[in-house]
């Protein structure tokens, strides 16, 4: 079993930054690729980044790429999302989501096996 705690998320202006945060327990934490997905209300959930502990390789969703990073720190058993130049379309709930599948990338969230609860974005105009 895997467990995931997002934190971060808040109220920011446009063009502000933001950095969620995703802590890991229950299992080795290295083994596990790990994704961001983000859901706004009545919208579909929406690929944001992924990240593969072996050698560090990233993926992003076309609408965040060039603004967010996605980074890890494997001795905390932490992955992040540094979210900058932020929009009013990047409002909704961001989660974490970690696979023990060794394709790459995963890009839907049917291939994610275990979930954070989520937390709050709102970018204001």
């Amino acid at each position: 079993q895997m467990q995931l705690v997002e934190s971060g998320g808040g109220l920011v202006q446009t063009g502000g930054s933001l950095r969620l945060s995703c802590a890991a327990s229950g299992r080795t934490f290295s083994t596990y690729r790990m994704g961001w997905f983000r859901q706004a209300p009545g919208k579909d959930r929406e690929f944001v980044a992924a990240i593969r502990w072996s050698g560090g390789s990233t993926y992003y969703g076309d609408s965040v790429k060039g603004r967010f990073t996605i980074s890890r720190d494997n001795a905390k058993n932490t992955v992040y999302l540094q979210m900058n130049s932020l929009k009013p379309e990047d409002t909704a709930v961001y989660y974490c989501a970690g696979t023990t599948r060794s394709s790459w990338p995963l890009l839907r969230q049917n291939e994610y096996d275990y979930w954070g609860q989520g937390t709050q974005v709102t970018v204001s105009s």
